[in-house]
């Protein structure tokens, strides 16, 4: 078995493209998988504040987007959603 230095270049170029394009793409999917477990985490804290908060009367849509605010920021999109709903 004979391997000449083109066939042996050829096949490190294309490891390192390999590498470099997986490189390029995981980011972005990290980031997007971050973003919709803390969307749906944010949904959580909503419909909890919601079972807690209708003993009281007070209740927050839960949407895409407050569900995505509060995921992001927390506690304080909870106040920030909640502040709001209560202007708008």
């Amino acid at each position: 078995m004979f391997f000449d230095s083109t066939s042996i270049f050829a096949y490190a170029v294309g490891l390192v493209l390999v590498f470099v394009i997986c490189r390029i793409f995981i980011k972005p999917i990290k980031w997007i998988l971050k973003l919709v477990i803390n969307g749906i985490l944010g949904g959580l804290i909503l419909a909890a504040v919601n079972f807690v908060g209708g003993f009281a009367g007070i209740t927050i849509v839960i949407s895409p987007l407050s569900a995505l605010l509060v995921g992001l920021l927390g506690v304080p999109g909870v106040l920030l959603v909640a502040l709001l709903q209560y202007f708008l």
